[in-house]
């Protein structure tokens, strides 16, 4: 047999099951989607998705924490674009909301809920997996501008609770009502950063001639 081809097609029978699976986890829930539905989409055959998941409960697995990467890496990236902390605050926020408010996110994080509330180990998992990196990312961060004698009103580990929670709420609210709750636009995202930035004390950084004003 040879075996790097046969992982080979493994790998690919996997990806094509994971792109299935989620995709009508998405379009019809969870639960209404049978793993027979699934091999219908993506070929092979239900010995496979055994063999690679386990059962049904494996491949959510596979589908949430693959794609529930955290905002850490957006975090990273923008940062260095910044010397500024206003700036890079205020682009962050619409960075972040825009990664976690992406329709495939929102129902995701609805299959999470769910999925928590019967398996305590599932969930915490994904809250390790996504919130505690992204919020570790940006406290970090604030350290940095703290060591390097930026002044704020308040430690690093709460204002990166803070500032996240501006946009985490609005993930929450709207995988539990659904898009019942009108998502706000980007002049309320606006709002909130400058609310954030006063609150901070890093609202105008040329009252501090510690703060370096100049982008990256």
């Amino acid at each position: 047999m040879n075996y790097e081809f046969e992982c080979d097609r493994l790998d690919r029978r996997r990806r094509a099951i994971v792109d299935a699976a989620r995709a009508l986890f998405i379009e019809q829930g969870y639960e209404r989607t049978t793993l027979g539905q699934i091999v219908d989409r993506a070929g092979g055959s239900l010995a496979t998705v055994y063999k690679l998941f386990g059962n049904k409960e494996g491949l959510l697995d596979a589908v949430v924490f693959e794609k529930a990467a955290s905002g850490e890496s957006v975090i990273r990236e923008v940062a260095a674009r910044h010397r500024s902390p206003p700036a890079m605050l205020r682009e962050l926020a619409g960075a972040l909301y825009e990664r976690f408010l992406e329709p495939d996110d929102v129902a995701l994080v609805r299959m999470v809920i769910a999925r928590s509330i019967d398996d305590v180990d599932f969930a915490r998992r994904f809250f390790e997996t996504t919130a505690m990196h992204t919020r570790k990312a940006l406290e970090d961060v604030f350290v940095e501008w703290a060591d390097a004698g930026v002044a704020m009103s308040g430690p690093p580990e709460v204002l990166s609770e803070i500032f996240l929670g501006l946009i985490i709420s609005d993930l929450q609210n709207d995988a539990i009502s659904h898009g019942v709750m009108a998502r706000p636009g980007a002049e309320r995202i606006a709002e909130r950063t400058e609310f954030f930035l006063r609150g901070a004390g890093l609202d105008d950084a040329r009252e501090n001639p510690g703060r370096a004003e100049t982008p990256a």
